[in-house]
């Protein structure tokens, strides 16, 4: 009887380790509200005052070509609160005719759509709670179509319209815009992806492009677009709803390694006449193995801000705009980018993507902006994401899958690797399964284990979520550190293969180990490696905008620097046997941790616990 009890207490402690294990898989942070999702958008009602009075200009935009351009909003309030807000709308037209009924016995609400921002009407005005009378500047980007202001007052939580401006609209609407370069699949090959107007039977899309002095040539691009019934869900395919117009691909192959190429992106309209965007130009990668100056910027966890101080709430993505200044700032000191993870924060306000594009657009256009599935890109319940919960906003990856192009074998299994001169990038998915006899697992196995370390020495693992080390609060509070089950799964692979850094994103804040295998530093040097590493660097860079996140009251010997700020990486390969990695601040670009990597390929070669394969003595 009492080891029938035994076995019963063991057997009910094995169940509750499931169950906690589940429950922090599926309750992992999701750092803060989406502001949009605090405006009551099925709760407006009319309160529309003929006193009342909202007015833009300028009427027409972009009149150069401009893709985004500041104007005015004036408005009068014969009956102000502090709570009045205005909100962005567009299409210009958001009554309820444009609303779609849940069933044929129940009208639609007055408003079915979130603005694609909104601004408090005291923001810049102080006495607006006196006078009534408010002016605000608002920048607004091409999105394909016209847009209205509309004045609220009842605050976020009780809308109620007081008022509708005029509508203002773009010279050229449906033109291209926001490039996003990225690699191919072969090391010669460019990708270009961008947004427009034109559908495949309105216009052909193609992309002209060539080395400077050389004839130009064009390459068709592919297009693709997203409905309501691609998405898996609420606010995605309810408020959040916004046309995202046409996405094009062009493929630009057999480029010449560390070359200079010129490109603008092209329709061919029915009638034989062309659009065309802006002259840009990238320098083409170096090959496998390749010898020259290559640098590389990482970050997760950026998200996007607005210049104009629209949608600022509960300081959701404060730090965004710095760290992408800097890095425009510095676009003639870097060769490609990796965004590992949560890239705009939409969760399902389509309209965020564009704004998105827009901001990286300066650095997307000029060189490689490659990157990886978070948890706000991909997780939803019932969804096939690893994590059941709800941080995609209904998304489900398909707006990342379809805004960004990857050099994977298919893009809704979002992993991939990815060649860049003398270094070799795995790029996991946390969002998917990648526990040992996983797909992905044999996906990491293999990036890891075909690479040529003598041509390749710096082999870097990417990935959103911490699957390595973390001492941030949510990791640190139950004693996981990471991941449940991501060291478990992966140490070895990481330990046989050498792995030299792994880097991610997730928690908002930077945090370097020690080389490390299985919790034990495997050196005592803190910034000036010489030799085999004998384990791998685990770096948390996640401050890339997103509000910053704390660490928990631990220490441990395996950390050596944190900071609770915003920044991002960059790591420089001068030859085959010199790195240099520093972490560097988005609020003035200076350097604020670093160390150098200098070895040989002997010592690549090197044998450290468990990453050389047992031999027995020859007979």
């Amino acid at each position: 009887m009492r080891k029938l009890r035994l076995n019963t207490m063991a057997l009910g402690l094995k169940l509750l380790a499931i169950i906690w294990v589940l429950c922090r898989i599926g309750g992992v942070a999701s750092h803060g509200d989406q502001p949009f999702s605090k405006i009551s958008v099925h709760e407006t009602v009319y309160a529309l005052n003929d006193a009342a009075y909202v007015k833009a200009s300028p009427l027409v935009l972009g009149l150069k070509g401009q893709t985004s351009e500041w104007l005015t909003v004036t408005l009068h309030n014969p009956i102000p609160s502090v709570d009045d807000w205005i909100g962005v709308f567009s299409p210009a037209n958001f009554s309820a005719s444009t609303c779609l009924p849940d069933s044929s016995m129940v009208a639609p609400p007055l408003l079915c759509t979130a603005p694609i921002k909104f601004q408090f009407a005291n923001y810049s005005n102080p006495n607006y709670k006196d006078t009534g009378k408010a002016s605000l500047k608002f920048r607004l980007i091409n999105q394909r179509s016209d847009f209205s202001f509309a004045l609220f007052s009842g605050g976020l939580s009780k809308p109620k319209l007081v008022a509708v401006s005029n509508s203002v609209v773009f010279a050229y609407p449906d033109s291209p815009n926001y490039p996003r370069l990225a690699q191919g699949k072969m090391w010669n090959e460019m990708t270009v992806t961008w947004t427009s107007g034109y559908g495949i039977n309105e216009a052909e899309p193609f992309v002209e492009w060539g080395r400077i002095g050389e004839v130009a040539r064009r390459s068709p691009a592919g297009t693709l677009t997203i409905d309501r019934n691609s998405l898996c869900g609420a606010p995605a395919r309810t408020v959040g709803w916004r046309d995202p117009g046409f996405i094009h691909t062009g493929f630009l192959h057999e480029l010449w390694p560390n070359s200079v190429y010129t490109y603008k992106l092209g329709h061919k309209l029915l009638n034989g006449s062309f659009i065309w965007s802006q002259v840009h130009q990238f320098k083409s990668s170096p090959y496998p193995g390749q010898d020259s100056l290559q640098r590389v910027i990482i970050f997760g966890d950026m998200g996007k801000d607005e210049a104009d101080g629209s949608n600022d709430y509960n300081n959701y993505q404060h730090g965004s705009l710095n760290t992408t200044k800097q890095l425009i700032k510095d676009l003639k000191n870097y060769d490609i980018v990796f965004h590992i993870g949560d890239l705009c924060y939409a969760n399902g306000y389509l309209s965020q993507w564009d704004q998105f594009t827009a901001q990286v657009e300066p650095i997307s256009s000029t060189v490689p902006y490659m990157v990886a599935s978070g948890n706000h890109e991909r997780d939803w319940p019932n969804s096939g994401s690893f994590y059941e919960n709800n941080d995609s906003g209904g998304e489900c990856g398909v707006l990342a899958e379809t805004m960004f192009y990857v050099p994977a074998e298919n893009r809704a299994k979002f992993w991939y690797s990815t060649d860049y001169g003398m270094f070799r990038f795995c790029i996991a998915d946390t969002e998917h399964d990648w526990r040992e006899g996983s797909e992905q697992y044999k996906f990491i196995e293999n990036c890891l284990a075909s690479v040529d370390r003598q041509k390749q020495p710096w082999l870097i693992f990417l990935a959103h979520r911490v699957l390595g080390y973390s001492s941030t609060s949510f990791y640190a509070v139950d004693g996981a550190f990471g991941e449940p089950m991501g060291r478990e799964s992966l140490q070895k692979l990481w330990q046989k293969y050498k792995v030299d850094i792994a880097i991610y994103g997730h928690a908002h804040n930077y945090e370097r180990t020690c080389p490390i295998y299985e919790n034990i530093c495997t050196s005592n040097e803190k910034h000036d490696y010489k030799g085999s590493l004998n384990g791998t660097i685990h770096v948390v860079a996640g401050g890339g905008g997103a509000s910053l996140t704390d660490f928990g009251n631990v220490n441990t010997t395996w950390s050596l620097v944190k900071d609770v700020d915003y920044g991002f990486l960059k790591l420089t390969a001068f030859d085959h046997s010199n790195l240099l990695f520093e972490y560097k601040k988005s609020s003035n670009g200076k350097v604020y941790d670093s160390f150098s990597i200098s070895r040989g390929y002997k010592d690549i070669l090197a044998c450290a616990v468990d990453s050389c394969p047992p031999t027995i003595l020859a007979s």
